[in-house]
């Protein structure tokens, strides 16, 4: 028997054998000399004599998420030999055989990070460092192999340094390319195993701006906010599972909840965790999510859902904003008088769709916003939660003073309004 990943009667729980498996993982790996880590030092460069024409801003083109840059970013694995050569080819078809591992069984793990061109004509990428641990940490997670986070840092600023230029204009200030590093199984192995083969590939595509009011070409004008069904007997993740994991187990079978939720006029689904009817709250769709509340005492709060039960992903916007409110939305803080609001206690904890409820009821619900890669700082105007409808105010009508306060200041480091460590410069070919 097992309890909260305790050990019973010498039989172990599925927790504790998961991270035991990763822990050898890597540390045979590291016994085995012989075998490659990844290396962005002997990166081959093959470029396209065929360049693609360069979609406009918000064209019928952005809006299929199809149209890829000129390139792609290749490396391979084979467990005799470790990672091979990186190399940076013209962007086109991976030839895949139908007994690969990531077909069958989900060994596949992606990250979602964007390039950004600067007001100031740079070129920039946000906190790639943080997506580089956090893919890795994905990767051995779904049985994949590990590699040196620094060295896929490297090989992401390589094929920035091919395709950034053209595909983000110094004319195009203010906008960004959407890119996915990805990890799959890819060797002939129907077997019920970890792979011996694995391929790791990098591809970036223009994105269209979902944080605001921007539509399709000819789409009906859509207002800002989005409008959350929250689940009642779904669950996206549960204690002990991966949803802390990048994976696509995590995605694809919640498309169906998510699609029958647009069905009914919602943008997106509240994931809720039904512990003991408690209606635990985790992740609005594949974002974080955030409410400013003020307690029965007066205090007002800035909540989102801890890490710690592995439920939720370690966003990296989630880290960013918790990080801006703890230096910033503080007690005598400077940029309090600059955006006009009032200090907040930064929260994470777990709490409840009844406690967001109650707090809608008795007027103490300031405001809502979900962050991530996709919908980077996005107001929530509306929950739907057991057949009610809970109206969130919007602000100005672009959003929650908080909510604005946040977007801004990141958005000021990713475009160069402010240098900051965390916007980080790439170098770009002339």
């Amino acid at each position: 028997m097992t309890i909260n990943g305790d050990t019973k009667n010498g039989v172990s729980s599925i927790s504790e054998l998961t991270a035991a498996g990763i822990k050898h993982a890597k540390a045979d790996a590291r016994k085995m000399p012989a075998i490659r880590d990844l290396d962005a030092s002997y990166i081959k460069i093959t470029r396209t004599t065929d360049p693609k024409p360069v979609p406009e801003i918000n064209s019928k083109e952005v809006w299929t998420f199809k149209s890829c840059t000129d390139h792609m970013l290749k490396v391979d694995w084979t467990h005799d030999h470790g990672w091979h050569t990186p190399e940076i080819v013209p962007y086109g078809p991976l030839s895949i055989m139908p007994t690969a591992s990531c077909l069958h069984y989900a060994t596949q793990c992606f990250e979602g990070m964007k390039v950004y061109r600067g007001y100031d004509g740079k070129l920039r990428i946000f906190r790639s460092d943080l997506n580089c641990a956090r893919l890795n940490m994905s990767s051995t997670r779904v049985a994949l192999p590990s590699f040196n986070p620094l060295q896929l840092e490297k090989l992401i600023h390589a094929f920035l340094k091919v395709d950034g230029a053209r595909w983000l204009p110094k004319d195009r200030a203010g906008t960004f390319l959407y890119l996915r590093p990805t990890i799959i199984g890819n060797g002939e192995q129907l077997g019920v195993t970890a792979p011996t083969e694995v391929l790791l590939f990098i591809i970036a595509t223009p994105w269209p701006d979902l944080s605001g009011d921007a539509v399709p070409p000819g789409a009906p004008p859509k207002p800002y906010g989005l409008k959350l069904l929250a689940s009642k007997n779904d669950t996206r993740a549960w204690p002990g599972g991966f949803g802390y994991a990048k994976v696509g187990a995590n995605y694809g079978p919640a498309f169906v909840s998510h699609m029958e939720g647009r069905k009914r006029g919602y943008d997106q689904i509240l994931w809720l965790l039904n512990n003991q009817k408690e209606f635990e709250v985790t992740e609005a769709g594949a974002s974080n999510f955030f409410v400013v509340w003020k307690t029965r005492e007066g205090k007002l709060e800035l909540v989102t859902a801890p890490l710690d039960s592995k439920i939720i992903l370690d966003g990296i916007t989630r880290r960013s904003v918790l990080d801006l409110a703890r230096a910033r939305l503080t007690k005598d803080s400077k940029f309090l008088t600059e955006v006009g609001v009032q200090s907040v206690d930064v929260v994470e904890r777990v709490y409840t769709m009844v406690e967001v409820e109650e707090a809608w009821k008795e007027g103490r619900l300031v405001e809502a916003f979900v962050s991530g890669t996709a919908y980077f700082i996005t107001p929530v105007s509306a929950i739907n939660f057991r057949d009610v409808e809970i109206d969130i105010s919007m602000g100005s009508g672009k959003g929650g003073d908080y909510a604005v306060a946040l977007k801004q200041w990141l958005s000021d480091i990713k475009y160069g309004n402010v240098q900051h460590e965390w916007g980080i410069i790439i170098e770009e070919e002339e």
